[in-house]
């Protein structure tokens, strides 16, 4: 006897373009509204869909605005261009420009602010955005390994704990760079900050990149 086709799954499939209207009418709420006045029904309206649709996919507005921040950063990406000090460039002026969106300003600093008093919010801050985004740095230097120009890292745990660390120092200098010290993050200061993590304070002088 032939067997029976498997009965359909039930509840509507999601949908990547409803999901990607959400994100972006979160961030629109935020830079209009700020943090404490954005409500899941302003997103809701915002985007053109039910509020019923955000629950099934959010727990709620930290969930939301986390994920809408955090792609933001997905769009980062890291060209081979030659070299490691190339690369780092290439990879911070795409971050610095990201950070110059009205839109990834007032979020990210919006959810950083909630996130002080609220550890949940830093432990989706951390999983969504920052785990997400050292795949530049562990693509990085597997690149620069290849190259030669980095040795190889003696286990795992060293390798984890150096990613940890660039990832720290890249980020921290150009969040604070552009969005505390409110500075562009021209080439002469990228430059900078690449000599220093490439060849350290008193070899910057004399560092292929010239700082």
């Amino acid at each position: 006897m032939p067997s029976r086709p498997s009965a359909p799954r039930t509840g509507r499939p999601r949908s990547a373009a409803a999901d990607a209207a959400i994100l972006e009418a979160t961030r629109a709420a935020l830079v209009e509204l700020g943090w404490s006045r954005l409500t899941l029904g302003d997103v809701a309206t915002r985007a053109g869909v039910a509020k019923t649709t955000l629950y099934r996919r959010w727990a709620g507005k930290n969930e939301l605005v986390v994920d809408a921040v955090a792609v933001l950063f997905d769009e980062l990406e890291l060209p081979d261009l030659g070299s490691l000090a190339a690369d780092i460039e290439g990879v911070v002026h795409q971050f610095a420009a990201i950070l110059d969106r009205p839109e990834a300003k007032t979020a990210l600093m919006a959810v950083v602010a909630e996130a002080t008093r609220d550890a949940p919010l830093r432990e989706r801050i951390r999983t969504s955005i920052v785990e997400r985004q050292k795949r530049l740095v562990v693509e990085g230097r597997a690149r620069a390994t290849a190259r030669g120009e980095l040795p190889e890292e003696r286990d795992a745990d060293s390798a984890a704990r150096t990613a940890d660390l660039i990832f720290d120092v890249v980020a921290g200098a150009v969040v604070h760079r552009t969005l505390v010290s409110a500075e562009p993050a021209d080439p002469e200061w990228v430059r900078g900050l690449t000599g220093m993590l490439l060849y350290g304070l008193a070899g910057g002088r004399d560092s292929p990149s010239g700082v």
